[in-house]
């Protein structure tokens, strides 16, 4: 799937209504077009400088993703019936423009990856385990079995997190705190209806310190008791 220059979704959309194959007007993706299509669906609604960030934390320092190359892109997407985008009101004054998969775009990504998903892990296995053993034999002989404990420690603290950042129930919910609409939770820094920020309010700070107040005080009352 991620071998190839492009990304062929000709034989899936086969397999899809025919209304779902009118509205997509190109059958291939590029690997990139598929990680901000991938990226789009995760956060249901997110506007391109939200997603130009979420895409640089993906790629950790691999590739930086710019808004001369993700804007166009985005764009081209969108020509082809893929997302689509609104304008919303921004909290500092000018309109901002958020972007969404269609349908189409949501069933086609879905089919692709339900379909290819087992034999990308084993490629991602495969992958990591030819990395290791070059990775480990870069090192001089007398350093190889301590550089294989430590990426063996790496390694676990990778599949902990991989672990915990599946979503393993139904995605939850963020109330918008202008517009009272509730949300998709996402990784949007704002409000896709309104423009109002959807950073940790106050009451939320509020309420963590009146936690941390309540059990400072438990914890002295325990000590006392002892």
């Amino acid at each position: 799937m991620w071998l190839s220059k492009f990304l062929d979704t000709t034989d899936d959309i086969k397999s899809l209504t025919a209304e779902i194959k009118s509205k997509i007007l190109e059958y291939k993706l590029t690997p990139l077009q598929f990680t901000i299509l991938e990226n789009l669906f995760n956060n249901k609604t997110i506007s391109g400088y939200d997603l130009i960030k979420s895409l640089n934390v993906h790629f950790a320092g691999t590739w930086k993703a710019r808004s001369g190359t993700i804007y166009p892109i985005l764009s081209k997407l969108q020509r082809k019936g893929f997302l689509e985008s609104r304008s919303v009101r921004s909290p500092l004054g000018p309109l901002r423009k958020v972007y969404n998969l269609t349908e189409a775009g949501e069933k086609i990504l879905k089919f692709k990856v339900n379909k290819n998903f087992l034999d990308q892990l084993k490629f991602v296995e495969n992958v990591l385990i030819e990395l290791s053993s070059i990775y480990i034999h870069s090192f001089p002989e007398d350093k190889q079995e301590k550089e294989l404990i430590s990426l063996q420690t790496l390694l676990e603290e990778s599949f902990k997190n991989i672990r915990a950042g599946i979503p393993l129930k139904i995605r939850g919910k963020v109330v918008c705190p202008e517009c009272h609409v509730e949300l998709e939770r996402t990784n949007a820094a704002f409000c896709f209806i309104c423009g109002a920020s959807l950073s940790p309010t106050s009451e939320d700070d509020e309420e963590k310190n009146e936690l941390s107040s309540v059990e400072e005080i438990n914890g002295k009352d325990t000590a006392l008791d002892n």
